[in-house]
């Protein structure tokens, strides 16, 4: 089966975590668990990091968007990742990091 342009995105993202030895994972979706939670779940030299996964030029939904905020105000890091902003997110990750 062919992936589609988010499962793209979101391999890619891990792929690069696992390269800079940053801990993750994809919590469940199929309506388990709380809405708008995003794709993936970080942690990286004790700091908490939320990756929202998108293709193309959508956007996050009201309630992931919703999420993302909160997780910032609680001294977290949240992305929104995607291809054109791909390459970004290592120096993101070590900018905020260090």
């Amino acid at each position: 089966m062919a992936m589609t342009p988010e499962a793209k995105v979101k391999k890619k993202v891990k792929e690069l975590l696992d390269t800079i030895g940053v801990y993750h994972f994809s919590p469940p979706g199929m309506g388990l668990g709380r809405a708008g939670i995003p794709d993936i779940i970080a942690c990286h030299r004790g700091r908490f990091i939320a990756i929202e996964c998108k293709a193309g030029d959508n956007q996050p939904t009201a309630l992931q968007s919703r999420e993302l905020e909160a997780i910032t105000n609680a001294g977290g890091l949240a992305f929104v990742v995607r291809e054109s902003n791909l390459d970004r997110l290592k120096d993101l990750v070590w900018m905020r990091m260090n």
